[in-house]
């Protein structure tokens, strides 16, 4: 019968002094959510980079023309491209670096397309039929252009899914119809599946692709790329990668000894790491956070069962003439504190996972719950309430029976 007892008189207490018992509270709440708050949104960023890893492709690598930028939200910009990036250069690398499986030459620029009546900017990927393994990215509808249709330059075209609905209203009804690019007509073979963006940033689902050398000759007339697509083995060091091409290119380019490099490198790991600086800062932010709010929902509990210490006098020197024992009263103080306390954290723990629910589905985002973080914060509360009421406790165990009955 302890506990249900010292549980009526810690829940009275704390009706008494309500106001005083969710000031105090408050502190814990907000340390408690603001933990597992951090922690959980830290998991779930994490598990979504995995997830926009694996939509750039198995274990790829690319060498662009130009320079690389990124911006703090990870996002991935190129430079103005320079012109003297060729198809020949990208063979070489290709045939060229060691743990190269396989690549895919590619431009990628903005272009008008028009059809159906319809005009809209599209994003357009010219490249080889390899890109499909090595972006890991395949028509839901159709066919993607093979090896003939490059060496024929074949007037044919592959649409993203909202390219699709734009032109045609449904990827169904773009399936052999023509589209426009600039005066050039291409027709549609194929349909993208539904990608989304990667962690570059882009909407793979607003692409058009072309075989290159369609591009180059039929459409833009040109003989530069924007880079090279590469699918390495999975034991590949990418570093090892980078110094490679680095290498093959310097050589082909004519870049001397101390000259700037006229083209970047980038792995997918290259991607996540802005992403991944942002998630350590937001990580120590909260942390601080936690902190600051448990310190002050620890005050705010010492502060409270000083408080109720003193106007207990009499309850206390009544107990103890009664035959309570000292270690009865500290058990009593600590166990409403560490109540105080719990009460506390496991309200901020609820309301993390109803937000992070609710969250995730809004956003669209891998749902993560850590069971166990949520407890470790849970007994966390409880100890901090232990902490905040130990002083409390050995006050009122140090009272004596003769003075509080003497006034």
């Amino acid at each position: 019968m302890f506990l249900p007892l010292n549980l009526r008189i810690a829940i009275s207490s704390l009706k008494a002094h309500k106001w005083r018992a969710i000031l105090a509270m408050v502190g814990v709440f907000l340390g408690a959510l603001a933990f597992t708050g951090v922690q959980h949104v830290s998991e779930i960023m994490v598990r979504q980079s995995e997830i926009e890893t694996e939509k750039l492709g198995p274990n790829l690598f690319a060498v662009m023309a130009g320079q690389i930028r990124f911006s703090r939200g990870g996002s991935v910009r190129v430079s103005a491209s320079n012109r003297n990036f060729l198809l020949g250069d990208a063979v070489a690398v290709i045939n060229g670096v060691p743990s190269v499986l396989e690549g895919a030459p590619f431009v990628a620029t903005d272009m008008p397309l028009r059809a159906n009546g319809r005009g809209v900017t599209a994003k357009l990927l010219a490249t080889w039929p390899s890109y499909q393994e090595i972006r890991n990215f395949r028509p839901s509808l159709g066919r993607f252009f093979d090896q003939s249709d490059v060496e024929n330059r074949s007037r044919v075209c592959v649409l993203g899914q909202k390219v699709a609905t734009r032109l045609f209203d449904s990827p169904e009804g773009a399936m052999g119809k023509m589209v426009h690019l600039y005066r050039a007509g291409f027709r549609v073979i194929g349909v993208m599946e539904v990608k989304g963006r990667d962690i570059s940033g882009e909407d793979q689902d607003e692409y058009v692709f072309l075989p290159v050398t369609t591009f180059l000759r039929r459409a833009a007339n040109q003989n530069w790329l924007s880079g090279v697509f590469l699918r390495l083995a999975k034991e590949a060091d990418p570093d090892e990668v980078g110094a490679a091409a680095s290498a093959v290119l310097r050589e082909r380019h004519a870049i001397g000894p101390g000259e700037d490099d006229d083209f970047s490198t980038m792995s997918a790991k290259d991607a996540m790491k802005l992403q991944q600086q942002a998630l350590d800062l937001m990580g120590t932010l909260g942390g601080i956070t936690s902190v600051i709010s448990f310190a002050v929902g620890g005050m705010g509990i010492l502060s409270i069962m000083i408080l109720v210490v003193r106007s207990r006098r009499v309850e206390i020197g009544v107990r103890r003439a009664v035959g309570g024992r000292r270690r009865d009263i500290v058990r009593q103080f600590l166990f409403e504190s560490a109540l105080m306390a719990g009460v506390g954290g496991g309200l901020g723990v609820l309301v993390t996972v109803v937000l992070v629910t609710v969250g995730c589905n809004l956003a669209d985002l891998p749902l993560v719950i850590q069971p166990a973080g949520l407890l470790l914060t849970l007994a966390g509360s409880c100890l901090l309430g232990v902490a905040a009421g130990a002083y409390p406790a050995w006050q009122a165990a140090r009272i004596e029976i003769l003075e509080v009955l003497r006034h």
